[in-house]
């Protein structure tokens, strides 16, 4: 029953959670400030009655959360703060921010952010450390880079980055204090490298646990690294109705922009023809996943294949190197999602069956 629903509204902090609970007609049923231990948490929820629906955004203690509270409400949306403008509008504080988000919960209003799927739990946290070292060590080797070139030491190449030529280039830099610098960077390199490698064995090693894993490294240009990456991000195919679902999450979507779509001529409303405009791609996405399905159309666009056959075929129609690699890595992204969802065989029929 409507009236049986509470909806229910938390502004979550590291020390303290503001909870405002909403009946189904909007009235103010209670509010408190109550301290962020799952406890508390339980206890306050244990003491409202009917159908509990919980709403907070995403954030640092988000996946906490969303586990602890999951078997204990009818439901749980963990939502997009990016996409929650009504917080930005008027007073702020974490009263009138728990009461909103209450509000936009019992209007439908909030957009989801994923949270499911604990069987990837594991996998997924190697994922974010290995992406995590993976951005480390390319920082620290841009900053040796940098240091070279700040004393004008032409430094192109990988060479700069080898064990075995490093003292050749230590030599270069002849100011005691800086070359002190660089050694320290390259300890640093080591050191990051090492641990890069540890933690890409447990992934790999973990990643091999799921049967999606043989389905994906039968596509061109998906090695295991970006398969173990892609089941870590994506979790579940299923969470993507439509192959355009996943080019808006993953990036690859185009941003359009039109007015005034419909107008009246002789009393009968008809489309206008109006110019659709082009704003390019989607900004708000998962950067990793955009990074995996265009690295793989880089790689794909290089090595002899279906996919490259496919890539050339675009060019020579005219289309630009830059949007030809655009196009397949939609198409990769479409066919990760039929090869997963389906869970057949990669097939190159399939550069026909979806368009890009």
């Amino acid at each position: 029953m409507l009236n049986d629903a509470k909806y229910i509204g938390l502004d979550v902090h590291q020390a303290t959670i503001s909870v405002v609970v909403l009946d189904g007609t909007g009235h103010l049923v209670m509010e408190s400030v109550i301290e962020t231990k799952a406890a508390t948490i339980l206890q306050l929820l244990h003491g409202l009655s009917g159908s509990l629906q919980v709403t907070f955004e995403e954030g640092t203690c988000a996946a906490w959360l969303h586990d602890l509270l999951r078997p204990h409400v009818a439901k749980v949306v963990v939502c997009d703060p990016r996409k929650n403008a009504l917080l930005r509008a008027g007073n702020k504080n974490d009263r009138i921010d728990a009461r909103k988000l209450a509000d936009l919960l019992r209007s439908g209003l909030l957009s989801a952010v994923y949270h499911g799927e604990n069987g990837v739990r594991t996998l997924k946290e190697l994922a974010r450390s290995y992406l995590t070292l993976t951005r480390d060590t390319t920082r620290v080797m841009n900053r040796l880079k940098a240091l070279y070139r700040s004393w004008a030491i032409p430094c192109a190449g990988q060479k700069v980055y080898a064990p075995r030529y490093r003292n050749q280039w230590l030599a270069k830099i002849t100011e005691g204090g800086v070359r002190r610098r660089a050694e320290f960077s390259y300890q640093q390199l080591d050191a990051l490298r090492a641990l890069r490698q540890h933690v890409r064995r447990d992934l790999l090693t973990e990643s091999r646990k799921h049967s999606a894993m043989n389905l994906l490294r039968q596509i061109p240009s998906i090695g295991p690294i970006r398969a173990a990456l892609l089941i870590a991000l994506m979790q579940t195919p299923h969470r993507f109705r439509t192959k355009r679902q996943l080019w808006a999450y993953s990036g690859l979507a185009l941003k359009t922009s039109t007015s005034g779509e419909y107008r009246f001529v002789e009393g009968q409303l008809k489309r206008s023809k109006k110019f659709l405009a082009i704003r390019g791609l989607n900004a708000n996405h998962n950067h990793d996943l955009k990074n995996i399905f265009k690295g793989a159309a880089t790689r794909a666009a290089a090595v002899p294949g279906p996919f490259q056959e496919f890539h050339a075929a675009l060019v020579a129609k005219g289309m630009k190197p830059t949007m030809a690699r655009l196009t397949l890595a939609r198409k990769i992204a479409a066919i990760t999602l039929i090869v997963w969802k389906k869970g057949v065989g990669f097939d190159a029929e399939h550069l026909k069956q979806q368009a890009a």
